[in-house]
């Protein structure tokens, strides 16, 4: 997957960095919109004035809304939860079909439309160490999401090396882990990619935070122990991807 996407009481992610008690079972959503030039405030605006409160009306839970910190393609990211993937096909056919929804549509796009083109979406199911997602607004701020793309065969290497020592570490040099994901079966990427979330104070905490992350011994001992039992690196060339994300105003998540 390349990456080119607040209840009465909105939810959002949890800062923790310890993993859940047992795995989340629901489905998570990660979309993605991209706004003609000049309609990004526009898009924001229906969805804060409109759109939230119809996902919470039609059964969706609204967990984060995010631009890129270097937003060229004007783009909006967010990520919501269902009870099933059912239940997220019965709650957006709901939504779509909403008075509401169509007066909105109509309404904020009286200036001409919004979005360049459809929008991306890929159902997720949360990784068995994904901590728990839990109400934060920390505040101040900065996200990344994070994909990789194994090798065939290895993302179970990838996911037990997480499980074991990367998430660990991440919390050990100052990284909060948001939420980790893996492709729901059916979807583009479900034997080979992982997506996961991060918060860090700024971009140069990140960047302090990953140098000591790389150089820490336990890290090394734990990278060189997964790839020679896989037989190569877990990812293949150039698969790791990253974008650091801010949350929009109206997002509960912060």
């Amino acid at each position: 997957m390349k990456l080119a996407p607040v209840l009465a009481a909105l939810f959002a992610f949890a800062t923790v960095s310890t993993v859940a008690a047992e795995k989340d079972p629901r489905v998570f959503e990660m979309r993605t919109y991209t706004a003609l030039p000049g309609r990004l405030d526009a898009l924001n605006a229906r969805f804060r004035d409109h759109t939230c409160k119809l996902f919470e009306k039609h059964g969706m839970v609204n967990l984060g809304y995010f631009v890129p910190v270097q937003n060229t393609n004007n783009q909006l990211i967010y990520f919501l939860a269902h009870q099933s993937r059912d239940a997220a096909r019965k709650s957006w056919a709901a939504f779509i079909a909403d008075p509401d929804w169509r007066k909105a549509q109509q309404a904020s796009e009286a200036d001409g439309k919004i979005l360049a083109k459809a929008p991306e979406a890929i159902f997720l199911d949360a990784t068995d160490y994904s901590p728990a997602i839990k109400h934060s607004d920390v505040g101040g701020r900065v996200f990344e999401v994070r994909t990789y793309t194994t090798e065939p065969g290895r993302l179970d290497a990838l996911n037990a090396r997480f499980r074991d020592h990367t998430v660990k570490l991440f919390a050990k040099h100052g990284m909060a882990n948001i939420a980790y994901w893996v492709p729901m079966k059916g979807e583009k990427g479900a034997d080979n990619t992982l997506v996961y979330l991060l918060a860090h104070k700024s971009e140069e905490a990140a960047k302090a935070s990953f140098d000591g992350f790389h150089k820490d011994g336990e890290w090394v001992a734990a990278r060189k122990a997964s790839e020679e039992k896989a037989g190569g690196s877990l990812t293949v060339q150039g698969g790791v991807q990253s974008m650091f994300l801010k949350p929009v105003d109206y997002s509960r998540v912060k």
